[in-house]
């Protein structure tokens, strides 16, 4: 929105989607009653594209003996390298890829599957990979004997499931990108202050610069999957005043916030201190994204995953109920690669504060709204919506998605318990179909903020994803549920 309570901001989405199936199959052979059975089926599919990325999903089906502990084997021909897994780990040596089980799905019965997903980067072409191993035996779709013994235990006696166990990790060996993931919704952005939103995470969330030499320093994770470390934070920063530079995108796309001033992204704004607030999470010390204003972060992601025009997409943060103000306007999401406010549909972001920028709302908030451009929506309309609520809570979550074309949803909740409370889902506002999406991302400000002029809005960020597609309320459900479990103090 502009921060002049007239105008909104940016846009949009350039989601390039490429689909390639790869199913090796054959005729099953014979095999001894005394010999173990050994045989495999792989579906290796390109799920979306991008510049210089993709992201693919892999469907392992055993046709063999039951599997307690799985290894799958492949090699790309175009040089091909895998940045991100999830649902399994990985090891690439060259064109050789190594992927493991998570320690959730690692048994696999007799005509049962697994699955895993990961991100990869290319050049020039990506070819689906054309053999796959299972445990050092070919896929070939058929079931050949193994030279070991029998197995030791009888098969099952019970008919195989005609369905395939779910592939969403069980509660508490997945993160939020894991869940999304999982629910065919991949995060195309992932940012936090606080802890990793993978559950095998391990690099950098945040840079800070010092101010007594002007030097940075990268704080990642305690441990993979883990909260930040804030120690080192802490020893970096000792004796004199850190501020926070860049905020990492941990989806392996390269989406980072930079913030919108001198020695950042260009603009009239400086970094936020970087020790204004801290917090726990899972009883560990961490810091949030505070912005008392004349703060703000930005990317253009437009070639790099984010959604663009009237492609779909969803996005959640947590926020704080406690320091919130009516400037225009505390947002993440999708915003302006122009950084103006380009019309209706420019802009589908989350805003959180105590704006009630059409007038007529009932109570002070803050809310959850919808920036559009041009209007902050409680709801399908610029009428109040009387199924708003105020969200006062000192962790807060807030999620919006919209399918680009007709309809978008907006939730809250307490970050600390409870489910999301659904606030509108429903028609988009007249004008908005179809939307507009430039697909820069924003943190902090409004959208037309901040090449000349300054962040009015106050706000503190912890941890925020968008993701392309329209996320299940399943999905969003289970995210939530990861949140409270994260034990935000």
């Amino acid at each position: 929105m502009r921060e002049n309570r007239f105008l909104r901001r940016r846009p949009a989405l350039v989601a390039a989607t490429a689909t390639a199936l790869l199913l090796v199959t054959a005729a099953a052979t014979q095999t001894p009653a005394s010999a173990a059975a050994a045989g495999c089926q792989v579906n290796y599919t390109v799920s979306s594209s991008w510049q210089g990325g993709f992201g693919a999903n892999v469907t392992i089906t055993n046709l063999g003996d039951p599997v307690d502990g799985w290894r799958l084997t492949w090699s790309y021909a175009a040089g091909q390298t895998i940045t991100q897994l999830w649902n399994g780990s990985f090891t690439q040596a060259g064109a050789q890829v190594t992927v493991t089980n998570a320690s959730y799905n690692g048994a696999i019965p007799t005509n049962g599957t697994a699955s895993f997903g990961f991100n990869g980067s290319w050049t020039g072409s990506n070819p689906a990979p054309t053999a796959f191993s299972l445990n050092g035996t070919t896929c070939t779709g058929g079931v050949n004997p193994t030279t070991g013994p029998p197995p030791t235990t009888p098969p099952p006696t019970t008919p195989p499931p005609t369905t395939p166990p779910p592939t969403t990790p069980p509660p508490g060996t997945s993160q939020p990108c894991d869940i999304y993931a999982a629910g065919g919704t991949a995060c195309i952005a992932a940012h936090s202050t606080t802890r990793a939103l993978y559950a095998a995470y391990n690099g950098s969330l945040y840079q800070v610069r010092r101010s007594s030499d002007n030097t940075t320093r990268n704080i990642g994770v305690l441990s993979p999957g883990g909260r930040a470390n804030a120690a080192s934070q802490d020893s970096f920063c000792a004796n004199t005043t850190c501020v926070i530079t860049i905020i990492f995108d941990q989806s392996g796309r390269g989406n980072n916030l930079g913030y919108q001033g001198a020695g950042g992204v260009g603009g009239a704004v400086q970094p936020a201190v970087a020790n204004k607030e801290s917090v726990t999470v899972g009883g560990d010390k961490v810091y949030s994204l505070y912005i008392p204003g004349k703060s703000s972060y930005w990317r253009d992601g437009h070639l790099t995953g984010v959604p663009t025009g009237s492609a779909p997409e969803g996005m959640y943060m947590v926020t704080s109920g406690t320091h919130v103000n009516s400037g225009c306007c505390f947002d993440y999401g999708n915003s302006e690669t122009t950084r103006r406010a380009d019309g209706a549909g420019a802009m589908d972001a989350i805003y959180f504060g105590t704006s009630c920028w059409f007038g007529g709302c009932s109570g002070s908030g803050p809310w959850v709204q919808a920036d559009l451009e041009y209007g902050l929506y409680p709801g399908g309309s610029s009428s109040w919506n009387s199924n708003q609520r105020a969200f006062t809570s000192k962790f807060v979550t807030a999620t919006l998605k919209n399918n680009g074309t007709s309809r978008f949803a907006i939730k809250g909740s307490n970050a600390q318990s409870g489910g999301l409370y659904t606030l509108y889902d429903g028609s988009l506002p007249r004008g908005y179909s179809p939307m507009r999406k430039q697909g820069a991302i924003i943190l902090g400000s409004g959208g037309d903020c901040c090449i000349d002029n300054t962040n009015q809005s106050v706000g503190t960020f912890y941890e925020g994803a968008m993701v392309a597609g329209y996320p299940s309320d399943a999905t969003e459900n289970a995210v939530q549920a990861n949140i409270t479990a994260a034990g935000y103090r």
